[in-house]
C-alpha cells in the first residue's frame, strides 16, 4: 500500500522503541459519486470497522445511495457500522470578528470559526472516544480531502497526538500535516493570517 507521508512521521512497519509511543490512527474518505460498493470497498480494504458520517445533511439528490438510511443499510449489510455526527458538519457561518482570516475561503473561514466552540470541541471528543474503541473513518461528500472541512478536523486531531490518514484509493493514503499558518494554543486552535503569525513569533 502506497503511503504519502510528510517528513517526520514513522511509517507502518517502523519499529519503535518503549520510549516512542504509537499515536491513534484515524481515516477520512469523500464519498464523490462512487457507487456504494466502491465505498464500502475502501473502507473495507483499509480495514476501517465504523464510519462516521459528518455531513451537516447527510442526504444527497445526485447520489441517492448516500441518503443516510440507505447509506446506514448498506453499511450494516457489509458488517460495518455507521454513526452521523452533525456536530462536527460543515456549512458554517463566518463571524464578523473572526480571528480565522488566515483562511481566504469563506466556507473555510467559518469552519474554523466553528472550533472555537464547545459545541465542536464536545464533538471532537465524541469522535476521539469512537476512534479509541475501533477503526473509524470520518466520511463527507467533497473527494479531495483539502478542499473539505475534514481537513480542518484533521488538524484539530493532529494537535491532540493523532495520526490521519485521508483515503485516496484501496491501495493509497496521504498522512495529514497540520495547516501552515494553523496556531495550537492550549489545546485549541485558530488560524491567523500569517503575517499576524510571523509578528507574533518575531515577539519571543
Amino acid at each position: 500500500m502506497e503511503i504519502d507521508q510528510p517528513s517526520g512521521l514513522s511509517k507502518p512497519g517502523d519499529t519503535h522503541s518503549p520510549e516512542t509511543p504509537v499515536s491513534p490512527v484515524l481515516w477520512t474518505i469523500g464519498h464523490s459519486t462512487r457507487p456504494i460498493e466502491e465505498l464500502v470497498g475502501l473502507l473495507q480494504s483499509h480495514g476501517i470497522q465504523l464510519l462516521v458520517d459528518v455531513r451537516t445533511i447527510p442526504f444527497s439528490r445526485r447520489n441517492p445511495q448516500f441518503h443516510q438510511k440507505t447509506l446506514a443499510q448498506s453499511l450494516r449489510e457489509a458488517g460495518l457500522q455507521y454513526r452521523h455526527m452533525p456536530e462536527l458538519g460543515g456549512r458554517r457561518k463566518t463571524r464578523q470578528d473572526s480571528v480565522n482570516v488566515g483562511w481566504r475561503n469563506a466556507g473555510f473561514r467559518g469552519y474554523a470559526d466553528y472550533m472555537q466552540t464547545q459545541k465542536f470541541w464536545g464533538g471532537l471528543e465524541e469522535l476521539v472516544n469512537i476512534g479509541q474503541q475501533s477503526p473509524s473513518a470520518v466520511m463527507c461528500a467533497e473527494a479531495v480531502p483539502w478542499r473539505c472541512h475534514r481537513t480542518l478536523i484533521a488538524d484539530a486531531l493532529v494537535i491532540r497526538g493523532w495520526t490521519v490518514h485521508h483515503i485516496i484509493s484501496a491501495s493509497s493514503l496521504k498522512t495529514h500535516a497540520l495547516t501552515p499558518f494553523a496556531k495550537p494554543d492550549a489545546g485549541r486552535l485558530t488560524y491567523p493570517s500569517e503575517a499576524s503569525s510571523e509578528s507574533t513569533l518575531r515577539l519571543f
